[in-house]
């Protein structure tokens, strides 16, 4: 049985993560940031502790005094926070930002790795937490892709691919072989809805892992926000990456895909 902490940005992938870890006989302890974290949370952990965003001192101090060993980090958290309430930092958090070369994610986390692990705190992969929620390559709604739509796909992708290795973001869009918009520090569903604005319906979104993606960090997600929002925008395709991206809430989403005649293809 294993001692885990669960650092909980926003959403429900924290709650499931929990609800597996312990249905496997693992304790859970929920690490929650006040006004990101559900507050449901609490109700599927055996003990939870709130902070405020970038209070990295007072949480290093909970693991150690909970006897954490290993820390999962999972849900979403708001990139702009970083540039926006750096004034709130402790400092810690004020002097590990001030030693990276860059602001990436990667650099940010891996950073934050190193750290933990002078205390022997291990950051750990949760997919093994999550294996349901990677679908495996294939058409996963009614529709499949057109011939556009298809050929969309695939410019999105290899503009996806090299766009990962500067750490921008994980989501490209596409219509007739241009790019619309693409995903920065905004979040997915702001880039959708920029796509919408900027052109009519027909276009495809695409999400895809980093190349060596380091599942501890950072793995795509698709929700039924993301479908939703691709609804409303136009979109009438999205393609995600087998076994790399975790798809929450698959039958509501393919159902609701359905509906609206968008097609969802794994690649």
């Amino acid at each position: 049985m294993a001692n885990i902490g669960l650092v909980a940005g926003a959403g429900r992938l924290p709650i499931i993560f929990a609800d597996n870890a312990r249905r496997l006989g693992d304790k859970v302890v929920g690490i929650g940031i006040n006004g990101m974290t559900a507050t449901d949370l609490e109700n599927h952990v055996d003990k939870f502790i709130w902070f405020e965003f970038g209070a990295l001192q007072k949480m290093i101090f909970a693991v150690l005094s909970n006897r954490i060993n290993k820390v999962v980090l999972l849900g979403k958290i708001k990139k702009d926070l970083f540039f926006k309430d750096d004034g709130k930092f402790d400092e810690k958090t004020k002097s590990l930002l001030t030693k990276l070369g860059d602001n990436k994610d990667y650099s940010m986390l891996n950073k934050v790795s190193e750290f933990l692990a002078k205390f022997g705190i291990e950051i750990i992969d949760p997919t093994p937490y999550l294996k349901e929620l990677m679908p495996a390559k294939g058409i996963i709604t009614k529709r499949e892709p057109d011939k556009e739509e298809s050929e969309d796909i695939d410019y999105a992708k290899t503009v996806a691919r090299e766009l990962a290795r500067f750490d921008i973001g994980q989501t490209v869009i596409v219509k007739n072989k241009t790019v619309i918009a693409l995903e920065a520090v905004e979040g997915t569903d702001e880039a959708i809805a920029r796509a919408g604005n900027l052109s009519k319906k027909g276009f495809v979104l695409v999400k895809m892992a980093r190349p060596n993606q380091d599942m501890r960090f950072d793995i795509p997600l698709v929700g039924l926000d993301t479908v939703e929002a691709l609804a409303r925008a136009g979109g009438t395709a999205l393609a995600l990456e087998a076994e790399k991206t975790l798809l929450i809430d698959r039958d509501t989403i393919v159902s609701f895909a359905d509906q609206k005649g968008i097609s969802i293809v794994v690649v």
